[in-house]
């Protein structure tokens, strides 16, 4: 979008919306605790019934989780756009929906109760959290190009800020594999997440 337009908008008094996603792929037998805090922010936004304050406490409580695992990044993408419209800005936020979905065992599948053979479950090398956030205003750090470990710092620690300045619209965390025992190969994570740039 060119500047004069936001420019225009700006001094029309028009409200801006800004909608991305973000892709954070993780590896190593460490991360799959990491499904654990995902899972528990998948129940309690059920709980909720998707309230948005307590999708918010998620949020925070997933992008707390990836700063701790840090060191398990290996790459990272992000896109979304600007927009002067409340319903375009909806529409996109179901278009990432619809997209994060459809990727490989991706969801926000709740895990079964445990059960005595749950120690022999395989885990997965391979974790891909995909984040998409509707907000109003700006955030320059999630503006930007997150395929780089500070910028993606940064980028979470917006997210963290965004909530608690109560500037959230939509909030939609889908993960790859969803479930304890699911795996993802090398293979379908280079099939079915094209985007990510090593970091």
């Amino acid at each position: 979008m060119s500047s004069w337009r936001d420019r225009f908008n700006q001094f029309s008094g028009r409200a801006r919306f800004v909608v991305c996603r973000l892709f954070i792929h993780l590896a190593g037998k460490e991360v799959a605790p990491l499904l654990g805090i995902l899972n528990r922010a998948a129940r309690q936004a059920m709980e909720q019934e998707g309230d948005l304050q307590a999708v918010g406490e998620g949020l925070v409580e997933i992008c707390q989780g990836l700063l701790q695992y840090d060191i398990y990044w290996q790459s990272a993408a992000n896109e979304g756009d600007v927009f002067w419209d409340e319903g375009e800005a909806g529409d996109f936020v179901e278009e990432l929906f619809t997209d994060s979905a459809q990727r490989y065992r991706s969801g926000t599948e709740l895990m079964g109760s445990g059960t005595e053979d749950s120690l022999s479950i395989p885990l997965t090398q391979n974790l891909v959290v995909m984040i998409t956030v509707a907000f109003e205003g700006e955030a320059p750090q999630l503006e930007t190009d997150l395929a780089n470990i500070n910028a993606l710092k940064a980028g979470l620690k917006a997210l963290i800020n965004l909530h608690y300045q109560g500037r959230l619209r939509a909030v939609q965390v889908h993960f790859s594999p969803a479930q304890l025992g699911d795996e993802l190969t090398s293979d379908q994570l280079m099939l079915n997440f094209p985007e990510l740039i090593p970091l």
